[in-house]
């Protein structure tokens, strides 16, 4: 563990709140384009992230806010800390590239905060950033050595073949992908996601995650993707079997516990349901005796993938309840058979009919989605410990959430 920080230096990092509050997001804005000047470390970042919407940014400057409001009680972010060490990894982030982050934040802060960025508190910011990136840096360390030892694991990028490609529904394709070396692959904990690196013509180097849909099988990995956005359309435009892909290891926080046998209840929206779909085949062919609901939402059977796939799941494991929303039902969509609910997923209806009591709540969707499941579910008196979320993109105001429900 690193040093722990001086009294004064928490002092000092506790008082810059307020101007965090105000000037935060303009602060993690400029510390990116400060960041974004060297090329290497622009091409280390999903710059899907850093576009119109800003979320990466935004996160950050929630993430730093809790950290300033925290610094006297750090391990009420300890998930924080961990997510973003798995998406480091998943990035290949290495202790090298963290200077050039002090660099790019402490000048950030001085070039919004002006006058008011004292010397004092730049130091303190320094210390403050380096307390954090030791922890980081010994726990990617760690991460690494894991990844690397396991069989068929590996650190960096490793060159995939794509299998198959399955269209799924209107808008979502699976890809089947093998090592090219035709070696075994690391056995990923259900739940978690890949990191790729593509090569797209017109747009040079892009980094992407996806989860993965498939059950740890020692062989290969499926990916389950939505149509959105630029390397999606890609994949599903010009990707085929045959084609090559560079892969980082399986990574993520988010993961089935299958060292307890209560019942789990799987809820996802839309594309969402790619990492449920890992645990629902885990546990179909586990065969335990550990009830296990499948809760999901779609807009209609046009857009709806994987349907059939958890249907025979179900079959073949009588622990398996499903139930399936459709917001707005075509007109060829039939209910009874291809879903079972006209509408959204509540936090209710949730609680109503699962066994909430004891069950141990995954959840993965969109922002709105999974805002109102995480929220709802807690008001009810779920505990915070037995819902677990996976979020497609950086966390943004859900970081800070988190931070106060736990405080």
């Amino acid at each position: 563990m690193p040093t722990p920080l001086s009294p004064a230096t928490i002092a000092l990092i506790k008082a810059t709140v307020p101007a965090l509050e105000a000037h935060g997001l303009a602060i993690t804005r400029r510390m990116y384009e400060r960041l974004f000047e060297n090329p290497e470390m622009r091409d280390l970042f999903n710059q899907s992230h850093h576009g119109e919407t800003g979320s990466q940014p935004k996160a950050l400057a929630q993430a730093v806010l809790a950290y300033a409001r925290n610094i006297d009680n750090l391990s009420v972010l300890a998930g924080a800390v961990e997510r973003i060490a798995q998406k480091h990894v998943a990035l290949n982030i290495l202790p090298e590239h963290y200077p050039h982050v002090a660099g790019a934040l402490l000048g950030a802060i001085g070039d919004v905060l002006g006058d008011a960025a004292t010397a004092e508190i730049c130091a303190a910011w320094g210390e403050a950033y380096w307390f954090l990136a030791e922890v980081l840096i010994g726990r990617e360390a760690a991460i690494y050595r894991d990844l690397a030892s396991g069989t068929g694991g590996w650190n960096g990028w490793r060159d995939f073949v794509v299998e198959s490609v399955t269209p799924e529904s209107e808008t979502i394709r699976s890809f089947v992908l093998v090592p090219a070396d035709g070696g075994p692959v690391l056995r990923h904990r259900p739940g978690q996601y890949l990191g790729f690196l593509f090569d797209i013509p017109g747009h040079g180097g892009l980094k992407r995650n996806y989860s993965i849909s498939s059950a740890p099988n020692g062989c290969a990995y499926r990916i389950t993707v939505k149509r959105e956005g630029i390397a999606s359309t890609w994949l599903h435009e010009q990707v085929k079997p045959g084609d090559r892909l560079r892969l980082a290891p399986p990574a993520g926080d988010f993961f089935l516990d299958s060292d307890v046998s209560d019942p789990v209840v799987l809820v996802s929206g839309g594309v969402g349901l790619t990492p449920m779909m890992s645990i629902l085949e885990t546990l179909a062919a586990e065969g335990r005796d550990r009830p296990v609901w499948y809760v999901h939402g779609a807009l209609n059977g046009r857009v709806h993938a994987l349907g059939e796939r958890a249907r025979t799941l179900a079959a073949h494991h009588g622990g398996v309840e499903l139930a399936t929303f459709y917001a707005a039902p075509g007109k060829s969509d039939r209910q009874g058979s291809d879903y079972d609910h006209h509408g959204l997923i509540t936090a209710e209806w949730l609680v109503a009919n699962t066994p909430q009591a004891r069950a141990t709540y995954y959840l993965c969707g969109p922002k709105a989605f999974l805002r109102d499941l995480l929220n709802g579910l807690l008001r009810l008196g779920v505990p915070a410990s037995r819902v677990k979320y996976e979020f497609f993109g950086p966390a943004d105001e859900l970081i800070e959430d988190e931070a106060r429900q736990a405080a």
